[in-house]
C-alpha cells in the first residue's frame, strides 16, 4: 500500500512539476490560479454569467472566460475567431468536429485552466495553455470520433499555409486519415496543440484530470481540479524539489 501511495503522488507530482514555474508560489500565486481566465485573443478579463451561451458551450454559462459570440464562432466551420478551417482535408464526421467545437469551448470559455498558464510573446496571445491533463476517456473518445476523418498535419499550431487567409495544407503535405498522423489517443491529444494537453492516467470523476464535457446540472468537475493542482503547487515544494 505504501508503494502504491508513492507511485500516485509521483504521477502527481510529473502533472504538478509540468506548470511549476507558471505561477509565483505564494498564498496571493494561489489565488492567482482559480477562477481566473488566460490573456488570449478572445477570453474576456474576468470570468461572469453568460446565459446566452451557444450550445456545446452553455455548460460554462454561470461562469465563462468567453463572450455569446465567441461562443456562436465556436460551433462555425470556417470561425472568424482564427480563420481556421476544420474541413481542410475534405468533410470531417459531425463526431469527430462536435470534440473540437468542445475543445475551443473549454480552451475559451474555462476559467479552471489556471494552472496550466504560461506566458507566451505571441502577436495574438499573451498567455497560453500547456500540459493540461486531459481525462483519458475525454482523449479516447476524441481519437475514436476522429480516426476515419481526414488531416494533414499533426501539429495544428503552426505551418500552414495562410496565403488564402485560411490555413490551407502545404504543398508537401498530403491528406491521410486522423490514425495516419495520430496514431494513439495521446499522439492526438498531446500533439495537436503544440502539448496544450497532456492526456492524463486518471479518470472522469476522479478530480484529478479536466473534463472536455460535462453536465452543468451537476456542477463544474473542473473546479475541483483546478484547486487540487493549485494546493499541489503551493504546498508540495518539498517533494518537488526532492
Amino acid at each position: 500500500m505504501d508503494m502504491a501511495w508513492k507511485i500516485t503522488q509521483l504521477l502527481l507530482l510529473a502533472s504538478v512539476t509540468d506548470v511549476w514555474s507558471a505561477r509565483p508560489k505564494t498564498q496571493e500565486g494561489k489565488k492567482n490560479l482559480l477562477n481566473v481566465c488566460m490573456y488570449g485573443k478572445h477570453q474576456k478579463k474576468e470570468p461572469s454569467p453568460e446565459n446566452k451561451l451557444h450550445d456545446q458551450c452553455s455548460p460554462w454559462k454561470k461562469n465563462a472566460c468567453c463572450s455569446v459570440n465567441t461562443s456562436l464562432e465556436a460551433h462555425r466551420d470556417v470561425s472568424l475567431l482564427y480563420n481556421f478551417n476544420w474541413e481542410h482535408c475534405g468533410p470531417m464526421t459531425p463526431a469527430c468536429k462536435r470534440n473540437f467545437i468542445q475543445d475551443t469551448c473549454l480552451y475559451e470559455c474555462s476559467p479552471n485552466l489556471g494552472p496550466w498558464i504560461k506566458k507566451v510573446n505571441q502577436s495574438w496571445r499573451k498567455e497560453r495553455i500547456l500540459n493540461v491533463p486531459l481525462c483519458k476517456e475525454d482523449c479516447e473518445s476524441w481519437w475514436e470520433d476522429c480516426r476515419t476523418s481526414s488531416t494533414c498535419k499533426s501539429n495544428w499550431h503552426k505551418g500552414w499555409d495562410w496565403t488564402s487567409g485560411i490555413n490551407e495544407c502545404p504543398v508537401k503535405n498530403a491528406c491521410h486519415r486522423f490514425d495516419f498522423y495520430f496514431p494513439t489517443p495521446a499522439a492526438l491529444c498531446n500533439e495537436i496543440w503544440s502539448h496544450s494537453f497532456k492526456v492524463s492516467n486518471y479518470s472522469r470523476g476522479s478530480g484529478r484530470c479536466i473534463q472536455m464535457w460535462f453536465d452543468p446540472a451537476q456542477g463544474n468537475p473542473n473546479e475541483e481540479v483546478a484547486r487540487f493542482y493549485a494546493e499541489a503547487m503551493m504546498n508540495g515544494a518539498e517533494l518537488h524539489w526532492a
